[in-house]
């Protein structure tokens, strides 16, 4: 029997606009202003650390590894309190409030280091401001990224078929954000000062924080807490419960200034911490669900721990990427030149012309029974992203000067952008439509832990393009070590890739009918 149009809706959002629950343009909103924030802070950061206070391109790597990996672990932590106590609402403005609080912080940068000799002089007491200011981020991050995504999730049915397009939409609202983001914090960095950049990317999460707090009423309940009475309930320490969750925050700022100071440290934590939430969902899924619940749950898990691997390549373009960007390659473009930290923007403007022709496309291939599966998608992108940074490593080869061809990078950021719109939207549909409703916050959480996980060995893997120099001149990539790391890590996204492709068919059938 064919299921009706009132079938397929059920449980969506009955209030619509553009076609889609009326929530997602909030959701849509608040995350573009998140975006611009983060991205616009991300995009100078390695080269303010390389410029401003001197690390090694391997040292300014591995800061932006472990900040990178630690923003993408605490919503792990985030989503447990949203699904337990808080409810989505109140661990996004939560998450928001911190976010200003970081990225204001970051305008406080102190004075440049200096070279005394072959040592580097560093202000410590910045450089723990600093870290601060990083601790501020990752924490409301952690709070607010995976609960953003769930609301999302929670406007559609479970056989919505505008859900994956809904997510493709929103997908695109972080990229608005990350391209005008990129092309003006990056331009006011590093034209009129590190800190100026920063300032305006805090004044952007200011605006997010005052949108999602003016579009309550657009989410009709969809993202209150599921048992506000046990907020109220006194904790051991005398407060109610949600003001001590405030509290322990607050504890998770602390915690991540002083992780950020052992950044090796933080590549074991996300690593174990990763494979223990696997352990302990996937006990969850053979304890307290059925068959069929359990098996797309299995399904998920593996997905979602592949997955690390593409942001291990994706995320070099805001580490080794700029890096070529700002020391090989002429930035001069039809007469106009731009900045190393404005070439990210090639990403988002690839992604807001592209991820409205990808949701019209799958939709298409669904009414022909054409599309690929989830799974397929994965592998799909795991071949383009591997096979992009195999010919951009051989078309570097071709060129030994400094000035090497904008067209190798416009290749490149091609190449990571198609592979991105084939994962990172349909992955984070994947978690909503594979999950059950009571771990559906850990779920999601747990894909922002593996993402963590692979943005990390993104600054380990960038770190290894080495430093050819020595003090002021420590910053500069080996090109040889870079086209040697680049053709490694193409092939083994390219082996990964095939691997996902050859399980497709099995896991399409543990998948129960979920596309």
């Amino acid at each position: 029997m064919s299921e009706t149009t009132e079938d397929l809706y059920a449980g969506s959002q009955k209030r619509t606009l553009l076609g889609h629950p009326i929530g997602l343009g909030i959701c849509f909103l608040t995350e573009m202003w998140e975006r611009f924030s983060y991205y616009g802070m991300r995009t100078i950061l390695v080269l303010y650390l390389v410029k401003y206070h001197l690390y090694s391109a391997g040292e300014a790597s591995m800061i932006y590894g472990a900040y990178a990996g630690l923003v993408y672990m605490m919503p792990i932590i985030g989503g447990y309190m949203a699904d337990r106590y808080l409810g989505s609402r109140k661990a996004v403005t939560y998450g928001a409030i911190l976010l200003v609080a970081g990225h204001s912080l970051m305008a406080a940068h102190g004075p440049a280091a200096f070279m005394d000799g072959d040592t580097v002089v560093r202000n410590d007491f910045y450089i723990s401001i600093f870290f601060m200011a990083l601790a501020l981020i990752i924490t409301g991050v952690g709070f607010l990224k995976a609960n953003i995504s769930t609301i999302v999730g929670a406007l559609y049915g479970e056989k919505d078929p505008r859900r994956d397009g809904g997510f493709s939409i929103f997908y695109m609202g972080i990229n608005v954000g990350s391209l005008l983001s990129t092309a003006l914090v990056g331009y006011v960095g590093e034209t009129y000062g590190w800190n100026y950049g920063f300032g305006i990317a805090g004044i952007g999460m200011l605006f997010g924080l005052m949108v999602f707090l003016w579009g309550q009423k657009y989410l009709e309940g969809r993202a209150e807490p599921s048992n506000p009475a046990i907020l109220k309930e006194k904790s051991p320490i005398g407060l109610n419960k949600e003001h001590t969750i405030y509290l322990f925050g607050i504890v998770l700022v602390l915690v991540s200034w002083l992780l950020m100071q052992y950044q090796s440290f933080v590549g074991s934590l996300l690593g174990v911490s990763g494979f223990v939430m696997i352990a302990i969902i996937l006990v969850y899924a053979f304890t307290q669900c059925n068959k069929v619940e359990r098996d797309r749950i299995m399904v998920a898990c593996f997905l979602i721990a592949i997955q690390s691997v593409f942001w291990a390549l994706f995320e070099q373009q805001a580490a080794s990427l700029t890096l070529l960007a700002d020391q090989q390659f002429d930035l001069n473009v039809l007469g106009m030149n731009f900045l190393a930290s404005q070439v990210q923007l090639l990403n988002a403007l690839f992604i807001v012309l592209l991820a409205p022709v990808m949701a019209w496309l799958w939709v298409a291939m669904a009414r022909k029974s054409i599309e690929p599966s989830t799974p397929g998608k994965f592998g799909i992108s795991m071949l383009l992203i591997g096979l992009g940074y195999m010919v951009f490593a051989w078309g570097m080869g071709l060129d030994d000067s400094t000035n090497k061809s904008f067209l190798w990078l416009v290749f490149i950021y091609l190449s990571l952008t198609v592979a991105e719109l084939c994962l990172s939207p349909v992955g984070l549909s994947m978690v909503t439509k594979l999950s059950v409703t009571k771990i559906v916050g850990m779920m999601m959480g747990t894909w922002f832990l593996f993402t963590a996980l692979g943005n990390y060995v993104a600054g380990w893997i960038s770190s290894l393009t080495g430093s050819s120099g020595h003090g002021a001149d420590s910053g500069q990539l080996d090109i040889a070590a870079t086209i040697s790391v680049y053709n490694d890590i193409g092939l083994i996204s390219v082996g990964v890739g095939v691997f996902i492709l050859l399980l497709t068919p099995i896991m399409k059938k543990g998948m129960h009918g979920v596309h």
